[in-house]
């Protein structure tokens, strides 16, 4: 499926990590696109290297999330200390929108050390967009998801994590765009490495029910389903079938359709499996998804009428 969201790390690890050749590409250079990444190259046998490493883990802890720490062990990454023409460590470097802007090497004390982390934290707020107003951004970008303006979409809700790291809301929209725009590994990477402060929010689950419905979608075969449905509109299993091919292909007002449909023939078929489906798709949408609003207004009036 084609689409306009731009690739992000499939991880938000914390703000001290380790970083490997394998995937250097991920946890700093796209990382870096985001905010500025200083990368520790150091050794088990460095002395001095001992000595910086605790200061930059101190002093990167006290941003609070503006700046990232990766740490590199030589020995075990000889590759990328050739890349960069590393002669002696501890060497420092500093990623930004993908490229080193700064750098140093050997130990330095903890005020020269400061000083280079708050010219990255003033860099990295001076390209900061302005404050959005949360409530307002989130309607936003619901709205943008809903006719698969992607690109706005993602903007938005990534404008509100950088102001809000821990927005729940945002986090499983992102989620939501994702397996909307197909990017189904994309999506998995984020619920599987949620920071807890999100993991626990009970919105969090529906971002995992949207996933598990795009991991158990069957390969519907719409043709022969929609050709079945036209010879015979009460086979309530092929109805029920294009329903879960539809919402896995982004076709989410038809597969909510086909299961009011099924609802509305024969409410209790098969133990009630098209309304349970039904609060499935709402719960994966969100509340707040104009499709789950008008659904649901359909679904009362079946069942209270």
């Amino acid at each position: 499926m084609e689409n306009n969201i731009v690739n992000m790390p499939q991880q938000r690890p914390g703000a001290i990590f380790d970083a490997s050749i394998e995937d250097f590409e991920d946890k700093v250079m796209r990382a870096s696109m985001e905010r500025p990444v200083i990368v520790d190259f150091w050794a088990p046998w460095c002395g001095p290297c001992k000595q910086l490493t605790p200061v930059l883990e101190k002093l990167v802890a006290e941003t609070k999330g503006e700046i990232l720490l990766a740490k590199v062990n030589m020995d075990e990454n000889q590759q990328l200390a050739a890349a960069f023409q590393i002669q002696s460590i501890p060497a420092v470097f500093a990623f930004y929108g993908g490229r080193p802007i700064d750098a140093f090497q050997g130990a330095q004390p903890e005020s020269a050390v400061k000083a280079f982390i708050d010219k990255l934290v003033k860099i990295y707020r001076q390209n900061q967009p302005e404050a959005v107003n949360i409530p307002e951004a989130l309607q936003e970008a619901a709205q943008a998801l809903a006719v698969k303006d992607m690109a706005r979409a993602q903007e938005l809700y990534m404008q509100i994590l950088s102001q809000d790291e821990n927005n729940a809301a945002a986090y499983v929209g992102l989620i939501r765009l994702f397996l909307a725009a197909g990017a189904v590994e994309q999506a998995q990477g984020w619920v599987e490495n949620a920071p807890p402060e999100i993991a626990k929010n009970p919105s969090f689950a529906e971002a995992r029910t949207a996933l598990e419905l795009a991991l158990s979608a069957p390969d519907a075969d719409f043709v022969a389903l929609e050709s079945k449905l036209a010879k015979n509109p009460a086979d309530h299993q092929a109805r029920y079938d294009l329903a879960l091919g539809q919402f896995s292909a982004g076709a989410r007002e038809e597969a909510i359709n086909n299961l009011i449909a099924i609802i509305e023939a024969k409410r209790d078929w098969n133990k009630d499996a098209a309304r349970l489906q039904l609060l499935k798709f709402f719960e994966a949408m969100g509340h707040s998804d104009p499709l789950t609003v008008a659904g649901r207004k359909k679904l009362s009036r079946l069942l209270f009428s």
